[in-house]
């Protein structure tokens, strides 16, 4: 899997898990809604730490717990 799948997938699994809809992590991120929704679509490749870090705030998580998941195990390599 490649990383910003991995993310996307983090993203959804954790609203999903939180009871939030996209619109809600958007409003207690503070990130604008075009910016998740690119993440989540898949047209935004390069997510910054600091929007993760944004969307953890919001999610109530640290970036740690974010990617302690099975999702991050055997990434593809970006470099080949």
């Amino acid at each position: 899997m490649e990383v910003g799948k991995a993310i996307t997938n983090r993203i959804l699994n954790l609203c999903q898990e939180h009871g939030l809809s996209i619109n809600k992590l958007c409003i207690l991120s503070g990130i604008t809604q075009s910016t998740v929704n690119n993440i989540v679509n898949g047209r935004n490749h390069s997510t910054t730490v600091s929007t993760i870090q944004k969307l953890c705030d919001g999610l109530g998580i640290t970036v740690r717990e974010f990617f302690d998941d099975p999702l991050f195990e055997n990434l593809e390599q970006a470099i080949k």
